[in-house]
């Protein structure tokens, strides 16, 4: 009797501290779209903010050939047509190694990014940075908030992130190396679209803001998928285990 109360307390001491983390995220997730909605809003109403002027000019103030050459080539994965590609070309890599709910995972994060992404560009209508105020105009036929670059990483490299920590063994060089090489490209992105004149700081966070509610939003339909694929896959094998047994 002892043992059993001890095994049911422990297990309502997990579901209280589950319930009370998933809360938590709520909580997070519900603050960050607010302060996404309201930057937005006011992104709307101005073309820039005051802050935004001076933190972009103090980030572009650094005069160096070779780092300029570097916060382009960050940038490099957002341009034009090459999200689209290496997105499928992924989520077919993945398809083929057998990771089907990470492949789809991975589409829904960035195909969904991308539909955010232009829909609150045409919806807030943004200018970009003029050459005016930053020195040289950055060449975009598309509105400047949210950032469509800042989203698409942290949909693609964030996705890629969490699938590398949950997937690949720990403690391991491998496991370190691409949790690394999936979380630079996310973190230096912003300071990139800032610096190259392409965005306002203000894009950037409200972009980070959209974009991490989506990749949860994402993680938590991909873990579903995942769970559901493991408990057919386990079905599955005890029926071909069961007619072994007949036979």
């Amino acid at each position: 009797m002892i043992i059993t109360a001890t095994g049911s307390e422990r297990g309502s001491r997990q579901r209280r501290r589950e319930s009370r983390r998933l809360l938590r995220a709520e909580v997070f997730y519900a603050a960050a779209l607010a302060a996404f909605a309201l930057l937005a809003v006011l992104a709307h109403a101005y073309a820039y903010f005051a802050w935004d002027l001076r933190l972009a000019r103090a980030i572009q103030s650094v005069d160096s050939p070779a780092w300029a050459a570097f916060m382009d080539w960050v940038s490099v994965f957002g341009n034009r047509w090459t999200p689209d590609a290496i997105a499928v070309l992924t989520a077919l890599a993945l398809f083929a190694w057998r990771r089907r709910s990470e492949a789809a995972g991975l589409l829904l994060s960035t195909g969904g990014g991308a539909l955010l992404s232009h829909a609150f560009k045409a919806l807030v209508a943004r200018p970009r940075p003029s050459a005016e105020l930053v020195g040289f105009a950055y060449k975009s036929s598309e509105a400047s908030f949210p950032s469509g670059h800042v989203i698409f990483y942290v949909c693609y490299f964030g996705f890629l992130f969490f699938a590398a920590y949950a997937l690949l063994p720990r403690d391991t060089p491998a496991r370190r190396a691409a949790l690394a090489l999936s979380a630079l490209p996310v973190l230096l992105v912003g300071l990139s679209r800032v610096y190259l004149r392409a965005h306002w700081p203000s894009d950037v966070l409200g972009a980070y803001l959209v974009a991490g509610v989506w990749l949860a939003f994402s993680l938590a339909v991909y873990r579903r998928w995942k769970r559901r694929a493991t408990f057919h896959s386990e079905e599955a094998a005890a029926e071909v285990d069961s007619r072994r047994e007949v036979d």
